[in-house]
């Protein structure tokens, strides 16, 4: 069968090699969106493997339309780098890891980055070095907090959401906990009582823009916000505001709105351009580990054994 991948594999030992075996490969990672459309309709490949860390675009009406694609496999528990809505009214099957328990209870690469996260935003570690690499040597401007005795309010009490909840305690932390659907704490609770909070929830209705003026507002500690889940999840621009007037102490995210865009759009990374603010973002490399991207990318070529 004829497969299109346009997600990166060949870093990866062995990942490339059982592609190969369940078809013919064309092999495309950084296509865009417009080279794709066309590759689709003139190829009638049926088969496409993705993963939303190297994808610029939106897999939507515009890409698919006149393409033969049955099958979106994606190597990621998240889907919002896919039109599920188009997919399913088109018969388009998506397979997905997020209900792979076997595999992603073995895949702790996301919540060990958001500890990260949270250890380099409290104690200022990225604004403290580029200090250090102006030349400077003064410590006074980037003393942090130490970790033992904050509360961090967990919000999202899924696989990614315990497990951080482990690292904190480890470190000493109190834990609070707020899930959408499995109560938990009070959201009001963990927003006013929280030093540091940290989102571990997928993009759902309940959740998109939950961060936003109002839950803001709420928190009373001017906390740090972690985010390791979506951009949607927050409303970025009032989360700039928030660290402008104080609100919030900083802001560490793996994700942001614009991914599926133009990130040089983004307000949010013009905004993290001042080494001054507390903001630190990465280029959704949370779940980018040796171990975590090999083990993840075998078991999902290997669902092509299905068909």
């Amino acid at each position: 069968m004829k497969i299109i991948c346009i997600t990166q594999v060949k870093h990866l030992d062995g990942v490339y090699d059982l592609l190969e075996e369940f078809g013919n490969i064309t092999y495309v990672p950084d296509i865009t969106k417009e080279e794709l459309k066309s590759t689709l309709f003139e190829t009638k490949t049926k088969y496409l493997f993705t993963n939303p860390n190297k994808q610029s675009f939106i897999l939507d009406e515009e890409v698919l339309k006149d393409s033969n694609i049955k099958v979106i496999n994606t190597c990621s528990t998240g889907t919002n780098h896919i039109d599920m809505k188009y997919c399913k009214e088109n018969n388009i099957e998506v397979w997905h890891l997020a209900r792979d328990y076997e595999l992603i209870n073995q895949l702790p690469s996301t919540a060990e980055h958001a500890f990260g996260l949270m250890l380099s935003l409290i104690r200022k570690i990225p604004m403290s070095f580029h200090s250090v690499r102006d030349g400077n040597w003064d410590y006074e401007p980037y003393i942090g907090r130490q970790l033992k005795g904050l509360t961090v309010g967990i919000i999202g009490y899924g696989r990614l959401g315990k497990m951080m909840e482990t690292y904190c305690h480890a470190f000493g932390m109190t834990v609070k906990i707020h899930d959408p659907y499995e109560g938990y704490d009070d959201l009001d609770l963990v927003l006013r009582e929280s030093d540091v909070i940290s989102l571990h929830v997928h993009v759902t209705g309940k959740t998109v823009g939950m961060i936003n003026g109002n839950t803001i507002k709420r928190m009373k500690k001017k906390p740090y916000l972690i985010n390791t889940s979506r951009g949607e999840i927050v409303y970025e621009k009032k989360v700039i505001e928030a660290i402008e007037e104080g609100k919030l102490s900083g802001y560490a995210t793996d994700v942001i709105t614009d991914e599926f865009g133009n990130i040089h759009n983004s307000k949010l990374v013009e905004f993290s351009m001042n080494p001054n603010r507390n903001v630190i973002i990465t280029p959704h490399v949370g779940g980018m580990t040796w171990e975590g991207q090999t083990k993840a990318y075998k078991w999902a070529v290997r669902k092509f054994e299905n068909i």
